[in-house]
């Protein structure tokens, strides 16, 4: 384990008694004493403190913003040109058949683009940029700044504290802030389906900041564990799990990721890697999709967990991604891919579990409504 990463906040977390794993090659806390269900139903309740600094922040500079955007919109299937200054988008980087390479999140500063990619892609991420982008643009990986989410209904409280202009920002803004002194670059979003921030602070500074948030009542440190339960129940992808090179975008149910332009018919209609697989499905519809899954009974449906159309016979239609026990639900949640035909919501599919097939029920999606401040 010797050879894992460290971000700033790595003696923080030790001394904080949490208990740290190896993930995407970087020493993180999985859980803090109080364990994941606790944590998940603070964050639900209050507003819980999250180390993300392993994941990849980019800045694209070096050109006209206008240049920069349409530069960038041939590796993503979003509208770029028309995202306007301090405002986000969530995005896909695709192959050439359309499968999702990774997801991202791409943020319109004025000057330049601010990209945050996965922490097990951005290597390779970084490498598709560059490539395709450079001379022309400046692919920048920011390696001087650690990145923190504030999660949770009580975030907007807490943060405001610090600085209370961040009351003012919507859902999916983008600003420079001042926290205790220090320029933090600071967007409304998050990955648990709660209102809150994230929020790029330079190294230095990174321990003292999230010391300060810690010593508020209403916030509480809060690991990987709760981290994927609280993304499970609002629904959302995990990328090499619920997304991945042989998915397309129509099949996991991000039609909505790709703005009108980029579409056929749109006045930048394709352009992006895959883009003939890509409108193709979403013109004729997917055979399969993204579905969320309830189990019956307390027990959780793990990702890998065959799917099955009946009790008994038949062939294999379908398998868990993502699966485990949704504290806010009070039930097992799952997501998996099924037939369209099978995808319909209160659909009873069997699950494989030891030999057994046990019966799950199609759901919607999210599991618990969002609560981002619109």
């Amino acid at each position: 384990m010797t050879d894992l990463k460290r971000t700033p906040l790595h003696a923080l977390h030790v001394e904080l008694g949490a208990r740290m794993v190896g993930f995407t090659g970087y020493d993180m806390p999985v859980q803090f004493p109080d364990g994941i269900m606790a944590e998940h139903s603070w964050t639900r309740s209050n507003a819980g403190l999250f180390d993300v600094s392993h994941m990849g922040q980019v800045i694209l500079s070096g050109a006209p913003i206008v240049d920069i955007a349409a530069a960038f919109e041939t590796l993503v299937p979003m509208d770029v040109a028309g995202l306007g200054e301090g405002r986000q988008r969530y995005g896909l980087f695709l192959n050439d058949s359309g499968g999702i390479l990774d997801d991202l999140m791409f943020a319109n500063r004025g000057d330049h683009l601010y990209v945050v990619v996965n922490a097990a892609c951005k290597a390779a991420d970084i490498a598709r940029m560059k490539a395709a982008l450079e001379p022309g643009i400046t692919v920048t990986e920011v390696t001087d700044r650690a990145l923190l989410a504030l999660q949770g209904p009580q975030a907007e409280t807490v943060l405001a504290g610090l600085n209370a202009s961040v009351i003012d920002m919507a859902f999916m803004d983008v600003a420079t802030v001042a926290l205790d002194g220090v320029e933090c670059w600071v967007s409304r979003s998050g990955y648990t389906g709660e209102d809150g921030y994230e929020i790029s602070v330079p190294d230095r500074h990174a321990e003292a900041l999230a010391r300060l948030l810690l010593s508020q009542d209403a916030v509480a440190p809060i690991g990987l564990g709760a981290r994927d339960s609280l993304r499970l129940e609002a629904g959302l992808c995990l990328y090499g799990h619920d997304i991945d090179e042989s998915t397309l975008p129509a099949e996991a149910g991000l039609n909505w990721a790709i703005q009108k332009a980029r579409r056929a018919g749109g006045a930048r209609e394709g352009g992006f890697p895959g883009a003939d697989a890509v409108l193709a499905q979403m013109a004729a519809g997917p055979a399969r999709k993204r579905v969320g899954l309830r189990p019956e009974g307390r027990a959780p449906m793990r990702e890998g967990v065959a799917l099955f159309a009946g009790a008994e016979g038949g062939d294999q239609v379908g398998t868990i991604t993502s699966g485990g026990f949704g504290p806010t639900v009070g039930g097992p949640v799952a997501m998996g891919y099924l037939p369209t035909e099978l995808a319909a919501p209160d659909t009873t599919v069997f699950g494989e579990l030891r030999g057994k097939r046990l019966p799950l029920t199609v759901a919607k999606l999210p599991f618990v409504a969002a609560n981002f401040k619109r």
